[in-house]
């Protein structure tokens, strides 16, 4: 079974914290437990995402959305979407700087990641998290 869920946000750091719970929500009334590290990478990149949008979104942008979807094998897909036409791009970060991880963690993280252009509406940065299928 898929299951899809998405919701708009204002840009404003508040919201960062907002996708984290309304996406561990999602999750959590679709059967992954509080344990489940698929949810639990799945709230870290929506973390991750959300605050590349409002760090780094157009000014004028009043609103971003994010979509979740739990796939039938446990696994989920993150989306996080704004009007932008930037693409975020993996960087090299020196030891010192307080910023510009986020990619990196996204990229250690997920099994694959990405990023769909919405042509003049913008695009969507997305990212796959496997559902760890191995017993414990």
């Amino acid at each position: 079974m898929l299951r899809r869920n998405s919701f708009r946000l204002p840009r404003h750091p508040a919201s960062v914290g907002l996708a984290r719970r309304r996406v561990r929500d999602h999750l959590a009334d679709w059967g992954h437990g509080p344990d489940d590290p698929a949810l639990q990478d799945a709230v870290l990149l929506v973390s991750e995402l959300a605050t590349n949008v409002v760090r780094h979104g157009p000014l004028l942008e009043r609103e971003f959305e994010v979509a979740v979807t739990a796939l039938a094998d446990g696994s989920c897909l993150i989306e996080v979407s704004d009007e932008g036409q930037l693409v975020p791009r993996l960087r090299v970060v020196e030891e010192w700087e307080e910023t510009g991880r986020g990619l990196h963690l996204v990229e250690g993280i997920a099994a694959a990641w990405g990023v769909w252009t919405r042509g003049r509406h913008g695009k969507t940065v997305w990212a796959l998290v496997i559902a760890n299928t191995s017993a414990p």
